[in-house]
């Protein structure tokens, strides 16, 4: 599903319109990032949270070259998925 599906699918679930919905998702999408750019996590109930995880520098290897590279440390988004949605997928 794309952002435009997301959307529609927004707009068939809650009744607004789709500009609205467009509003809605483009409104959480920034106020998450916002979030996790603080240094916040976000958690919603049944559904599951989302937090900033730091990964540290680390080797690896060049596929090309076969030589060792140092892979830089960087901080990412993971998602934790809550029992309430793991329970409907599975």
């Amino acid at each position: 599903m794309n952002k435009a599906e997301l959307i529609n699918a927004i707009a068939e679930e809650s009744g607004l319109s789709k500009v609205d919905s467009k509003k809605a998702l483009d409104a959480f999408i920034k106020a998450t990032t916002a979030a996790l750019k603080g240094g916040d996590k976000i958690s919603l109930v049944g559904f599951g949270s989302f937090a900033v995880s730091e990964r540290g520098e680390r080797q690896g290897i060049n596929p090309a070259t076969k030589q060792p590279i140092t892979i830089a440390a960087k901080k990412t988004v993971k998602f934790k998925a809550g029992a309430e949605l793991n329970d409907e997928i599975n």
